[in-house]
């Protein structure tokens, strides 16, 4: 007797998903509509491999308190250290200081590709996911920046989504920065404190105010309240200066859609000039004097003026000075694309859908590998998230693919067997998809009950009779199972012949082709 097999259980892993037909067409046609909009931009693609040496990822990691810093990382034979990239955005660094010498500045590209975060897996999010980004490096002036908001407005409505259902958000990491500056977070030795709050604050969306400032401050419980599920430890502010961080996060704070307003830190002059003065927020009187918030401001004025220079009101595009992003790298303007209409969340309750998107201005990243300053800014769109949205929005529909044609198989020998797989190439080649069915023969009913599963259109059908005489029977499977609905016995089914007729095997392919255009005609007429 032989011994137990053991069995190898079969179980996906936890933060992963398997892919369907209709999810992997439905990203294939949201991936050609964004390429279509990011070429009409200028945009050229480039590909970089899902692994990088763990050191060109550099410290820019978005989960360093887990083990690996947030990234698989492994080593190979030459105990070198590799990673699976987290974001497209740090590979691109990499290609462009190694390709710096024949690369033409601004280099405008765009790629699409998986990216993976050792992160603990929740209710969407997913350690392996996709993204679709556009970068330009080498461009200086914030033109390139508002160039990136006005493309993913575009790449919104180029997908479906009307005006009022998104919004692109638009602030400057230098404000926020001068703002940390004045309540005592500058310099290199508060640089983890930094990236502390602005994790923080970008999730605000997320957790609300108070679950930001018990962020801000002591931690916060997963759970709600002490000892319910895991803890986030917090940047450890007091209220005062809790406070400050709030007051400057009020859009209000900001009046730079309003051109009949002036923003904190900047006068408007008749002559459209902006002159530098410090800020004053209320909480504690605290005054912010510091150059990157002055710089800050006046790079979010110059981008208000372009985007609505060229009529992209703020219906579509809006300053909002509670965009942070959570990376450490970026360096100035800050982008989000938000999704504005509601969604029924896990719990049942109805709350906007939110961000799809961001990006910014990261002029640090290639200066890693260079040593001089490199210009840069991007915007990478979240292409799983994207997908749910469209879902919701009634955007994307069941697949419209048509199942192929089923060529049956009547008779096992060789010669006959030539013959069906002559007719099913004979039908690749006009563009027809179909196959040749490849299982049990023998038991004809289940090859027709496998042409219903797979919503086939039609069945092929030859046996020894139709083969003498050199035709081929083609069977209506969509009329078929409309007619047979009015079909009380097998016995008038048999006499029926349901939706079946023959015709010389040379006439095969036109005959089928008549047949999926009557079926689509009747489908476009319900």
């Amino acid at each position: 007797m032989a011994g137990k097999v053991d069995k190898v259980k079969a179980r996906l892993p936890r933060g992963l998903v398997d892919r369907h037909p209709a999810d992997i067409r439905a990203v294939d046609e949201m991936v050609t509509k964004i390429r279509e909009v990011y070429e009409l931009y200028g945009f050229e693609p480039v590909e970089t491999p899902l692994i990088e040496y763990t050191e060109a990822l550099g410290k820019f990691l978005p989960d360093q308190d887990r083990p690996n810093e947030g990234v698989f990382s492994f080593q190979d034979e030459d105990e070198q250290w590799l990673s699976l990239r987290y974001d497209l955005t740090a590979p691109l660094a990499r290609h462009v200081a190694e390709n710096f010498n024949e690369i033409q500045l601004p280099y405008r590209t765009y790629r699409a590709g998986w990216v993976f975060r050792n992160e603990k897996p929740g209710p969407g999010r997913f350690r392996q996911f996709m993204q679709f980004d556009a970068d330009t490096v080498g461009a200086p002036g914030v033109a390139a920046d508002a160039e990136m908001c006005m493309m993913m407005a575009d790449v919104m409505e180029a997908l479906g989504i009307k005006r009022g259902d998104y919004v692109i958000r638009v602030n400057n990491r230098k404000v926020l920065d001068g703002v940390m500056e004045a309540i005592g977070l500058g310099g290199e030795e508060n640089a983890g404190r930094r990236l502390t709050v602005l994790r923080a604050i970008d999730k605000l969306d997320k957790f609300g105010p108070e679950g930001v400032r018990l962020l801000l401050g002591p931690g916060r419980w997963d759970g709600g309240k002490e000892g319910e599920g895991d803890f986030t430890k917090g940047a450890g502010l007091d209220g005062a200066r809790i406070d400050v961080l709030f007051e400057a996060l009020d859009p209000s704070s900001m009046k730079v859609n309003r051109p009949d307003t002036s923003m904190p830190g900047l006068e408007n002059t008749k002559g459209g000039l902006l002159v530098r003065q410090p800020a004053t927020l209320s909480s504690n009187n605290i005054r912010i004097e510091a150059e990157s918030y002055i710089e800050g401001i006046q790079e979010l004025e110059q981008i208000r003026l372009l985007i609505e220079g060229a009529g992209y009101g703020p219906d579509r595009i809006r300053i909002d000075p509670s965009v942070v992003r959570g990376l450490e790298y970026y360096t100035g303007p800050v982008f989000e694309a938000e999704l504005t209409f509601p969604v029924t969340n896990e719990k049942g309750e109805t709350v906007q859908f939110g961000s799809v998107g961001g990006g910014g201005r990261y002029d640090g990243l290639v200066s890693r590998f260079r040593g001089q300053p490199v210009r840069a800014t991007g915007f990478s769109i979240g292409v799983s998230r994207l997908m749910t949205a469209l879902k919701n929005l009634g955007k994307l529909g069941e697949s419209d693919v048509l199942a192929p044609v089923l060529v049956t198989v009547m008779d096992g020998d060789m010669a006959a067997m030539g013959k069906y797989q002559d007719f099913t190439q004979k039908l690749r080649a006009a563009g027809i998809r179909a196959e040749m069915y490849q299982g049990n023969w023998k038991k004809f009913g289940n090859q027709l009950k496998y042409a219903d599963r797979r919503g086939a259109p039609l069945a092929i059908i030859q046996g020894a009779d139709e083969r003498e005489k050199g035709e081929v029977q083609i069977k209506d499977l969509i009329e078929g199972k409309q007619l047979s609905a009015e079909i009380e016995s097998n016995e008038e089914w048999r006499e029926a012949r349901v939706a079946q007729f023959s015709v010389p095997e040379g006439e095969l392919v036109e005959a089928v082709k008549r047949v999926l255009e009557a079926q689509a005609k009747e489908r476009g007429e319900q």
